[in-house]
């Protein structure tokens, strides 16, 4: 093994992230309870990111939309990265930064929530869908990186998650994705109780 590939050095900084993230456990719930207000309320969740975040975007919609811990209706979860022909047709016709906000704009309606996932903070489609959505009425749920990023300027609730390096920022982000969907799915199974 090339000895440049300090893994000790990744997983000695995950379980410090992990650690201090353990403090703010409250944010989670927080969004949680966000999200579930609205889907209980006739809302729908809508997810988006790029790259890596994009693959979490549909994890977490499809944690949803199938089943997740409990057996249970479906939630309504949509993930905004799948549509190729959407995504394509509106990065040729409006540029790249707008391939999720003219789907929140044609989609979303107000009591709706978008989880935008950026592990900076500042990627520019999940942020112009953070508008997006607050303009129609909506809420906003950020997962974002350690640091203040633009997204939080629009978020009704936001997720900083630790890490030195967009992978080790992502590995907690899944973490803390599953747990989100984790406090969604019991708050609405207990409400329909």
């Amino acid at each position: 093994m090339n000895p440049d590939y300090n893994l000790d050095a990744d997983f000695s900084e995950l379980l410090v992230n992990l650690s201090t993230f353990k403090n703010q456990i409250s944010h989670i719930q927080k969004c949680g309870k966000i999200a579930s207000d609205s889907l209980l309320g006739g809302g729908t969740l809508f997810f988006c990111g790029n790259g890596g975040s994009a693959a979490d975007s549909q994890h977490w919609a499809a944690e949803l939309t199938g089943r997740f811990l409990f057996e249970r209706n479906p939630i309504r979860a949509v993930a905004l990265t799948v549509d190729t022909s959407a995504l394509t047709a509106i990065g040729n016709d409006f540029g790249f930064e707008h391939i999720f906000s003219r789907q929140i704009l044609g989609l979303a309606k107000p009591n709706d929530v978008l989880v935008g996932i950026t592990t900076s903070g500042n990627s520019r489609n999940v942020v112009e869908a953070a508008k997006s959505m607050k303009s129609v009425g909506g809420k906003v749920i950020a997962f974002s990186g350690p640091m203040h990023g633009e997204i939080d300027e629009f978020a009704d609730g936001v997720i900083n998650c630790p890490g030195s390096r967009t992978d080790l920022i992502q590995d907690i982000q899944v973490l803390l994705g599953h747990s989100f969907c984790k406090v969604v799915e019991q708050l609405v199974v207990e409400s329909t109780k």
